[in-house]
């Protein structure tokens, strides 16, 4: 049920930013995501009588991580002025198949054969959705696809961090970091909100940000990682049911097909991490 919150959270968060990026600078949106998100967080973790919660033994990899994730929400909020919420999120989905295959040269978690298959058979997903050359989706599908590049590297580093600092840590990291770096570039690309819909939705993407990440921390303290995984793919149907809803959008049937190709591809590739993590010698259920 956390999980499942979490990713109705980030689904409501890119809805919320999509709409504003009809009418405002999409950095703006970023901006107030960030700004807002740890005015939020601080308020729960309360870092002034909690020092420990900034203590960190990685700095520099905090902020290289924080900076993965501003890059890859500011391409998302690019691509969603441009793409269908659904066809974002299917692209996205991708991103367990680049963390499969960058973990071998950075954690030497090398993927065995029937995890690349299960790799390609992602990727040709996503060719599907993307239909590069083809006259299909907009060129911003590109950006989005670079966000996932940055998505993998975040959850790389959150595995490695995971050795060292609380999450706690770094979440507190992952908003404080971005905020830092947009603050100065406001002034650039800001316009006031001439309606109480917009200051609202502003507010609703730090929000449901930081609510987000915060539920995800709650379900990843009660449960592993892979269990929850599979969660990660029901935010498919609240993409497709607020684009339908709020921009009266429906995906085509070459996101649907490509959605199914990459979820699919993405269930064996968790179901064989199960099996690789079961000792050997010990009875399996499945």
């Amino acid at each position: 049920m956390l999980m499942c919150a979490a990713v109705l959270c980030f689904a409501l968060l890119d809805a919320s930013a999509k709409w504003l990026g009809g009418s405002m600078h999409a950095m703006q949106v970023v901006a107030a995501r960030y700004v807002i998100s740890v005015a939020l967080v601080s308020i729960l973790l309360n870092p002034w009588s909690r020092p420990g919660i900034v203590q960190t033994r990685r700095p520099w990899l905090q902020g290289f991580r924080s900076l993965l994730l501003l890059t890859s929400t500011a391409l998302n909020f690019f691509a969603l002025k441009y793409l269908q919420l659904a066809e974002t999120v299917s692209i996205m989905f991708a991103t367990p198949f680049l963390v499969a295959l960058l973990a071998g040269p950075i954690l030497g978690e090398w993927a065995g054969p029937r995890r690349l298959v299960a790799i390609a058979v992602g990727f040709i997903g996503v060719l599907v959705i993307t239909r590069p050359g083809l006259g299909g989706l907009h060129p911003a599908a590109l950006l989005t696809v670079c966000g996932c590049f940055c998505y993998a590297f975040y959850s790389i580093s959150t595995r490695m961090l995971a050795a060292t600092d609380s999450p706690e840590t770094t979440m507190f990291y992952s908003g404080i970091v971005g905020a830092v770096v947009m603050l100065p570039l406001v002034p650039l690309f800001w316009s006031w909100p001439t309606d109480a819909l917009s200051w609202l939705l502003m507010i609703n993407t730090g929000l449901f940000g930081a609510l987000g990440h915060w539920l995800l921390i709650l379900a990843h303290q009660r449960a592993p990682a892979s269990m929850l995984s599979p969660f990660n793919y029901s935010q498919i149907v609240w993409m497709v049911a607020l684009g339908w809803f709020v921009f009266g959008q429906i995906p085509d049937r070459y996101t649907f097909l490509g959605a199914g190709i990459v979820i699919a591809s993405g269930l064996y590739l968790l179901y064989r991490e199960r099996v690789r993590a079961v000792p050997e010698g010990s009875a399996r259920l499945d």
